[in-house]
């Protein structure tokens, strides 16, 4: 999925989509697509908007990936999971994905697990931790203090921004409907379909934003191996 604006990294994303972004030598983009391959996916779809030109235009001039790169196109913003409608239909169960992730999740371990489970749609998480920057008030009905934590840590299951799903989740979806990956599966729950999730300890950043955007950077530079697929599939030289 990489047709989002990206207005919280403004003015990057200004003149460049948020999948583009530089990670060292190589966009993310770049990075998720060999992962992708590495995982064994047969055929790629890239929903596109807001700067698609340049992401076609970008993949197009790269040396083959070895699988099959289609472009579906929004004429207006579809949310994160209304562009799911416009692709072809895959056969079997596919990952969706949002393009600006940066991971070192095993996507076949992913898939492999919802299959095992046989639900229609699993969401990959992870538990983050937020430093609470003031002092906590626990009160009862009446406004009784019963609990005080100074400064806490609060842990959070949170969505990694990856799924595994079944074609027949894109059936839930209207034609031309906005919608984001959340709703969509509230959607599936309310309709009686098994939704799951896939919890992992792998390294996850999004880049939403300009401190995880540098933080990722940092990281990437850092470890690039702990990303990049050692068994790659993509043709011609690779970066030093």
């Amino acid at each position: 999925m990489a047709g989002g604006r990206g207005s919280r990294l403004a003015p990057y994303t200004t003149v460049l989509p948020k999948p583009l972004m530089p990670l060292d030598d190589r966009p993310i983009l770049d990075v998720l697509l060999r992962q992708l391959v590495s995982a064994g996916v047969q055929r790629i779809s890239i929903s596109v908007g807001h700067l698609s030109g340049l992401i076609e235009g970008w993949v197009r001039h790269q040396p083959s990936y070895g699988v099959p790169i289609a472009f579906a196109y929004e004429d207006a913003p579809l949310g994160t999971a209304g562009a799911l409608a416009n692709i072809e239909r895959p056969a079997g169960a596919f990952l969706a994905l949002n393009g600006d992730v940066l991971t070192t999740l095993r996507f076949d371990d992913l898939l492999a697990e919802h299959r095992r489970e046989g639900a229609l749609a699993t969401m990959a998480v992870k538990e983050r931790s937020v430093d609470v920057q003031y002092g906590v008030v626990h009160t009862d009905a009446e406004g009784r203090i019963e609990r005080l934590e100074e400064k806490p840590r609060l842990a959070f299951t949170v969505s990694m921004g990856v799924y595994a799903m079944e074609p027949a989740i894109i059936d839930l979806i209207d034609d031309g409907e906005r919608i984001d990956f959340p709703d969509l599966l509230l959607r599936a729950i309310e309709r009686g379909h098994d939704v799951r999730t896939y919890e992992h300890d792998a390294y996850w950043r999004d880049i939403g934003n300009r401190d995880d955007y540098e933080a990722a950077i940092e990281d990437f530079i850092a470890q690039p191996g702990r990303f990049l697929p050692a068994d790659r599939s993509v043709t011609g030289d690779e970066p030093d």
